[in-house]
Order: structure tokens, then sequence, then C-alpha cells
């Protein structure tokens, strides 16, 4: 009998590509044999960062890459139209291509494609193709909810058709427990602040003020609001897909799944989990930090890293670091090359020297391995989703400081919802001060409440993965039904 053959898709960048692997060696470990994609561009530095980190990690994954529309030298990261012009214009093709060379080459023909929520283009391919598909959401189930909820917020005035701010107070999105469920907004100031709730309150699901929807929080990378029309676009792609699975479970985000019981979690999907090693990294991972936080006392040390994307300005950068240092605690802070506009190399030098006896600066590591680490007292995060779950699965309070996109959402779970953080309050010019900085570290680490309150996360997650579990669960049945 021949192995079910899926291709996985994710969404070109690096917070997608992590969690579609996890799923991907998850799925070969029940028999499936996969097909990876990734752009050219970022296989290459897939490839790289694995030769690097010695080798392997890719078992039973064939890797395989496509064009992006872009020229090999263009900035991937200025303009978020172009970004998407150009994988609509080769991408569809290439994977048409793919699926016919497979079936004609007398393998495993491909079964299913299961493609990131974000790439709803793979899913019409699919179904034009006539061939199975799922699709994985890689975020937050309450993004998700969020964005399949914008018809519904549009036809009742929540939001304008182009995603801006709210001009009425609620809107009925569904019924929750038997009861009206609505999206509350509540004027504050010239923004908004929306949740989902029951008769107006719902401790369970995180706020958001309207002008920190993800869609309003791309920054100048999106001025003709391309990013609100790809999630439009998106959400009525993703209805073609025979299953929905979201990387997260059910105790962590279950409002979201009362109101869309469609939805599957199947999470946390965190790679280094399975492989004792970060695989689908940008960069090459700096191992001797794991022997740094050998050397320090346990629940002491402040983990500072902000994703792949983040950029400070020199004058925020500087004070971040001497934050950092005002603390007066060890930390460890993942500087990556490009975390500064114009990193001030020389200035970085010379306070690398002045704090190597209290701070160690990696320009990557192996987040989920470090986060584990006993000697990690507090998680300093911009609070992507995967930052996000592999500080809840290891139990680590989050100091946030969010940047864009799903970001605000992700921080408000974390502090108003599973109180396991604090927020980073930037003044009305957007600046945090060092000073700001220690006062918050030094109330994580005096928060005994906060800090319960985490491990007792990370106890939950351990019973829905394991064995018997409910995403644990989830995922057989999810497998079982692609195999049918």
């Amino acid at each position: 009998m021949a192995s079910p053959h899926a291709i996985v898709i994710p969404c070109p960048e690096q917070g997608h590509i992590i969690p579609l692997i996890a799923l991907s060696h998850s799925l070969v470990a029940h028999g499936f044999k996969i097909t990876f994609i990734n752009s050219e561009f970022n296989h290459e530095r897939v490839v790289a960062s694995l030769s690097q980190n010695g080798g392997d990690g890719m078992e039973g994954i064939q890797m395989v890459s496509f064009p992006d529309g872009l020229a090999p030298g263009e900035d991937r990261n200025t303009s978020l139209q172009k970004k998407i012009e150009g994988i609509m214009r080769v991408m569809p093709g290439c994977l048409e291509e793919l699926i016919k060379q497979i079936n004609a080459s007398g393998g495993d023909r491909v079964t299913c494609v299961i493609t990131d929520g974000g790439m709803g283009w793979a899913l019409e391919m699919a179904q034009k193709m006539g061939i199975r598909s799922a699709a994985c959401w890689p975020m937050s189930a309450a993004l998700l909810a969020l964005s399949l909820s914008i018809p519904k917020m549009i036809q009742d005035g929540i939001i304008n058709a182009d995603g801006a701010k709210p001009n009425r107070t609620k809107a009925y999105v569904g019924d929750f427990a038997n009861e009206k469920c609505y999206l509350d907004v509540t004027s504050i100031g010239e923004t908004g602040c929306i949740h989902e709730c029951r008769k107006g309150e719902s401790p369970d699901m995180p706020s958001l003020n309207t002008s920190q929807l993800p869609w309003n929080c791309v920054g100048d990378l999106d001025p003709e609001g391309v990013f609100f029309k790809l999630i439009v676009s998106n959400c009525q792609a993703i209805k073609h897909a025979e299953t929905i699975i979201c990387n997260t479970f059910y105790d962590l985000e279950s409002p979201s799944f009362t109101l869309f019981p469609n939805l599957l979690p199947v999470g946390p999907l965190i790679t280094s989990q399975q492989f004792g090693k970060a695989v689908g990294h940008f960069w090459q991972v700096d191992t001797t930090c794991m022997s740094w936080l050998d050397e320090q006392p346990a629940n002491s040390v402040i983990y500072a890293a902000f994703g792949s994307t983040a950029v400070f300005n020199q004058h925020q950068f500087k004070e971040l670091a001497l934050g950092l240092e005002l603390s007066g605690r060890p930390f460890l802070w993942v500087v990556r090359p490009d975390l500064a506009d114009g990193m001030d190399d020389a200035w970085l030098d010379g306070f690398r020297d002045r704090v190597k006896g209290q701070g160690k600066l990696v320009g990557w590591s192996s987040q989920q391995q470090v986060l584990a680490h006993p000697s990690i007292a507090c998680f300093f995060s911009h609070c992507g989703w995967n930052s996000t779950l592999e500080g809840v699965t290891n139990g680590v309070p989050f100091l946030c400081w969010p940047c864009f996109t799903d970001q605000f959402l992700d921080q408000s779970y974390i502090c108003d919802v599973w109180k396991t953080g604090l927020s980073i309050d930037p003044d009305d010019k957007g600046f945090v001060p060092r000073e700001q900085i220690k006062e918050k570290v030094d109330q994580i680490f005096l928060n005994e409440e906060m800090k319960a309150r985490a491990l007792m996360w990370k106890d939950i997650t351990y019973r829905c993965t394991r064995e018997g579990g409910s995403s644990y669960k989830n995922f057989k049945s999810f497998v079982d039904s692609m195999k049918e």
C-alpha cells in the first residue's frame, strides 16, 4: 500500500516555517511522505543553517524550493505588496507543475496538500486538481477567529471595508454556550478596544485596541492595506480546506473553539521538543550560550529575544541594552545582525566588553532549549506566537514588548488572560527608557503568583500533548482522516 504523500507549504517567514516543519516531522512519524516547499531565498538560508548546526533534523522530508517572483538581490522586507504579488505570480504554477511531475513519476502520488492558512491560493489549487487539502494555522486561534469575523464586523459597522477603526459599539458574531456572543467595542480616545465576550464580558478572551488590530499594525510596510486584503482573501480560501488545524491547544484558547468548533487544536508544534535541536531557522545557532547558562544560578537569568523581524532604531536599541545592564541581573540577549537600524558595532563591542561578567550576547539561539534551562527566570519577548507557545510550554513569565501584527493580541493573552507577564509601556513617541525596563524586570522577579501561574500553564501544556491529551487525540484524528 502506498504511503500517504503530503505537500506542505508555509508562508515564506521563519515564524511560519518552524511550526510547519514540526507538523511535517509529526506526519512522518505517522507514516506520511512529506514534500516541503520553501521559497528559493528561504530554502538556501534553512539549508545553510542546518548544515552549520549539524546537517540533520529534516529526516523523512524532501525539501523543494520555488521562486518567489522577486529578483535574487531584491529586498524582501520593505514591500509587502511586491512580496505578495511575486508569490501569486509564480508559486501557483510551480505547485501545479510539481504535483503533475510527482504523480507522473511512478512514486507515491500526492494525496493531500497541507498549507499555511496564509497561503490560501494553495487550497484553491488543490481543489482545482482534485486533491484533498487541509489548512494549518500557525498563530493563535483568537487571531483566526478575529479574521473569520471580518465580514460580520464590516456588515455591522465595527470596522470599515478597509479594516479601519470602528464606528459602532457591538456586533453579533455567533453563539457562545447557547448565548449571544459579541465583539464589544469601547471608545478609547481616537481608537477603541475590541474583545470577544459573552454577556459583554469574558475573562478568557484577549482585549485588543482597535489601532492594534493585526492589519493595522504592519507599519510602513503596507501603505496600500495589502495585508488586510490578503487576510480577507485567505479567509475565503480557507473554506476550501477539509480541516483547519491550529498551532495551539484547547485549554489555552477554549472560547475561540467554542465560537468556531470546526477548528482543530493540535499544538504546540515545536520542533526542538521532538529532536532536541533547532530546525527551520535562518541563522546559525550559537550553542555557547548553553554552557554559559549552566554557570548561572537557577531562576536568575533574563532571556531577551525579539524574533526574526523586529528592528529597533539606534536610540532605542542602546536604551534596551542599558536597561538590561541596569537591571543588575544576568541576561542572555539575542542580537541579530539586523536587530538595530544601522548597527553601531563599535558601541556594541564596548557594551559587550563592559557587561561580560553579567550578560551574554549571541546572534541566534535555540530558543526552546534556552527557555527549558533551569537558570531562565524571565522571557523578554516580542510575543510572536511561536515564542509565546515556547514560553508557555516551559513555564516562564514574560516581559512583553510587541512590535506589529498579531503580537499585541498575544501580549493581551499573556498579561490579561493568563496573567503570566507584564507589558512594556512606550511613551507617546514610542520610546521606552532603561528605568522602566529595570522596574518591570524587578516586578516579575518578585511576583511569586505570576511564576506559579506560568508553571500551571506548563503542566496544562504537558497534559494536552501527552498520550490521551486533547492535542494528542486531535492530531491522531487529523492523521487518520488524511489517510482515508
